[in-house]
């Protein structure tokens, strides 16, 4: 599989005002991560010097330097060793890892080659590679293969005379199946699946019928084999899961008995659905459409924990990406997450959102940020999560790693769902009969994602925080510039802790907490990142070292009598 190159983000550049990978198309581009205090790295960038040359026609090299120790990430330091180190080629002021996680990178020095296309075709670690890629470099010109350019999205236009649409969902050919509510039929391009008569019928697409579909979910392939459909929809008018079947667009149903079911996803090897009706999560077989109950006591409220004593209130839309499932609660204008927990459990966890009565239109950090009766919600390719903010007429953005939420459009009716084509973030406006598309262009993830952890109930008085590391075999740890390991701790909202945010050398801190006593739901979220540097035990030709690093993120609810202690492994 052929993987695109991110984009290079960082602080700054030195030895040049800025360079886009986009910009350098039709040259060959080589980037060396690297930093001050890694001989390697210095040996590398001396290995460079006449591959430059060789090659000034038609590659660019780029340095990353990504710190390793805290140190390195001032900007003096960065100056300091472009200077020392001859360096003249551009250099990437990667302070905050971000092109360095982007690239998954995880040793001092990596190279990484990139071709004309804008594709990674190598990425090495340590030294002595420079002839290798020098090689593959001469023998692509030899083979003369021209660059080529991926063709650009096409825009189609929106569906004529929708009613209120309240589904949309990318097929893998780059389609998009709407559900076109208000006329009681799907929509796929200039094809009508549904009589457009409100009923319960099924069969082929001009005498089916359908009563207010909404979401849908395209089953993976050999689950679509097995199951004899496709595409799951979820019509809630019937109660019922139907199933549309490509080749021939015939509907079947799947399952019924489901309270108002809004929309659906394929999670957990398995189809899940938001049971608007009950408040709950329903778990669905594709095969059989066995029905259980998956999330949720059937009580209305926001209540976070074990999946199967968490409160919901109006389950509304659905969206997966690699951290867990992602629901917007409508009633209580919420964002959550659900996800399994390094024990295997299943939790709930609440991102955004205070409860059946707190709404509003704040930007800002997820803690104080609002919502108004949410319906749809859609995982973005640069790791952010779009809301179809619906009372509000907008759609918003949180950010996993910042905790952060902000405004991506305005001016909508009511956005009641999204999904994601050709970089496009399409959005249903039920409230104006519209689907809108807003062009991509979406960043890399700013960091490696946090581990989810259970919800932990912690000793209001406080907490040892202690991360423990060992070595891989065959590193040690490297103690040459001082203690090369790094604790950070900040908490959501800041004011859960009266004492131990920050950051500091070292894996163990005393923490004090600020909050209240939990009511049910967690009182915050302490978003942990440790980090600890090793070398290879040989110092020989092609010796690394390594960084490793780790980001938790640990709901907490202060409950008297609970533990003191909060154990992490990096």
């Amino acid at each position: 599989m052929r993987i695109r190159a991110p984009r290079l983000r960082g602080r700054g550049w030195l030895n040049s005002p800025g360079l886009d990978l986009q910009q350098l198309r039709g040259r060959w581009v080589m980037l060396d991560f690297w930093t001050g205090a890694c001989v390697n790295c210095v040996h590398v960038l001396d290995e460079l010097r006449p591959l430059e040359r060789q090659f000034a026609d038609v590659l660019t090299v780029i340095g990353v330097h990504s710190p390793k120790f805290p140190y390195e990430a001032t900007a003096s330091a960065v100056a300091n060793a472009v200077e020392r180190y001859r360096v003249e080629h551009p250099v990437l002021d990667d302070a905050d890892l971000l092109t360095w996680d982007a690239y998954a990178v995880n040793a001092w020095p990596t190279l990484v080659l990139i071709d004309p296309d804008g594709y990674v075709v190598a990425q090495v670690s340590g030294e002595g590679h420079v002839p290798e890629l020098a090689g593959l470099i001469s023998e692509k010109l030899e083979d003369g293969v021209p660059a080529s350019v991926p063709p650009a999205p096409v825009r189609v236009e929106s569906p004529q005379g929708l009613r209120f649409p309240g589904g949309l969902v990318a097929l893998s050919d780059g389609e998009v199946l709407t559900s076109d509510t208000g006329n009681q039929r799907l929509l796929l391009g200039q094809k009508h699946i549904g009589s457009g008569i409100r009923g319960f019928v099924d069969g082929p697409a001009g005498t089916a019928q359908f009563a207010d579909p909404l979401g849908a979910a395209v089953l993976p392939p050999d689950v679509a084999v097995k199951a004899g459909y496709d595409v799951v929809i979820a019509d809630s008018g019937n109660d019922a899961l139907r199933g549309l079947r490509l080749d021939d667009l015939s509907v079947s149903t799947v399952a019924t008995g489901i309270s108002t079911p809004g929309d659906v996803a394929w999670f957990d090897s398995r189809i899940v659905v938001a049971g608007i009706g009950r408040h709950q999560l329903w778990s669905v077989d594709p095969a059989c459409g066995e029905v259980q109950v998956y999330a949720g006591t059937g009580k209305e409220g926001l209540v976070d924990g074990p999946a199967e004593k968490a409160w919901f209130a109006q389950p509304s839309g659905l969206s997966v990406d690699f951290r867990g499932l992602w629901i917007v609660d409508a009633e209580s204008s919420a964002l959550r997450l659900l996800y399994r927990a390094d024990d295997g459990s299943l939790q709930v966890r609440t991102a955004i959102g205070q409860g059946l009565f707190e709404f509003g239109q704040d930007d800002g950090p997820a803690w104080d940020a609002r919502l108004q009766h949410p319906l749809g919600v859609q995982a973005l390719p640069d790791g952010k999560i779009a809301v179809a903010d619906t009372f509000n007429g907008s759609v918003r953005a949180y950010d996993p790693i910042t905790d952060q939420v902000t405004t991506l459009l305005t001016g909508l009716g009511e956005p009641s769902a999204l999904t994601i084509v050709l970089n496009q973030l399409w959005v249903a406006d039920a409230g104006q009969h519209q689907v809108h598309r807003l062009e991509g262009g979406w960043d890399e993830p700013a960091g490696p994602a946090p581990v989810q952890q259970s919800v932990a109930d912690l000793d209001p008085e406080g907490a040892q925080v202690t991360v423990r590391f060992t070595p891989p075999p065959g590193e040690e740890t490297d103690t040459r510039d001082g203690d090369p390991t790094w604790l950070e701790i900040t908490a959501q909202p800041a004011s859960l802790l009266e004492q131990g945010a920050g950051g500091e050398r070292g894996l163990n801190r005393r923490i004090a907490f600020a909050g209240e006593l939990s009511g049910g739901r967690v009182n915050g979220r302490l978003l942990v990142e440790a980090r600890a540097a090793s070398c290879d035990i040989s110092q020989e030709a092609g010796a690394v070292c390594h960084l490793h690093r780790r980001r938790w993120e640990i709901p907490v609810r202060l409950i008297p009598g609970s533990t003191t202690e909060l154990d992490l492994k990096l």
